[in-house]
């Protein structure tokens, strides 16, 4: 199994997108990047601390490979908001890949330069993996346990409904 850490906004989003691609056998909310020694969701929330909200996505490369998994993540998100996400705005929002390897980096490098190829003004950001800190329990699996959450509610069914409008052989 492999993974990757991935920042593409608020991090119940990000989770419940890729909850549903086949290959990924685990989604874990999460913060990294920031300048901390520790990170939770209300220290990161105020800024203080540099962290992104992220998840951290196992994966089988054997039935998903990482550059799907980045045309998932770049579809499913706008790479072109500088730290936001619609209202959500923030470092905290920062959409950016944490590379684990080369072969990750490379990866991340080839699908940005595609997409700024196609026009877009492209700004995630493309790190070497930080120190993940796991979210509170309550934030993982947000979305299942929380589907008529007004938040939720409002942004994550168009993220889905993209998903799984583009990408549906990539569904369980």
């Amino acid at each position: 199994m492999k993974h990757i850490i991935l920042g593409g906004g608020c991090f119940w989003c990000t989770e419940a997108v890729f909850k549903q691609v086949r290959g990924v056998s685990e989604v874990i909310s999460g913060y990294a990047g920031g300048t901390a020694d520790q990170a939770n969701y209300d220290a990161v929330c105020g800024g203080s601390t540099g962290h992104v909200e992220v998840i951290k996505v196992v994966f089988d490369e054997a039935k998903i490979g990482l550059s799907d998994l980045l045309l998932i993540f770049f579809a499913t998100h706008d790479p072109t908001q500088l730290n936001r996400q619609g209202n959500d705005v923030g470092t905290q929002y920062a959409s950016v890949i944490f590379y684990e390897d080369e072969e990750q980096k490379q990866a991340g490098e080839q699908v940005i330069a595609a997409l700024k190829a196609d026009g877009l003004d492209v700004k995630t950001r493309l790190d070497p993996a930080p120190e993940f800190f796991k979210a509170e329990d309550y934030h993982q699996d947000f979305y299942a346990r929380n589907p008529s959450q007004g938040y939720c509610n409002a942004v994550i069914p168009p993220k889905l409904a993209k998903l799984q409008s583009k990408f549906v052989d990539y569904l369980k």
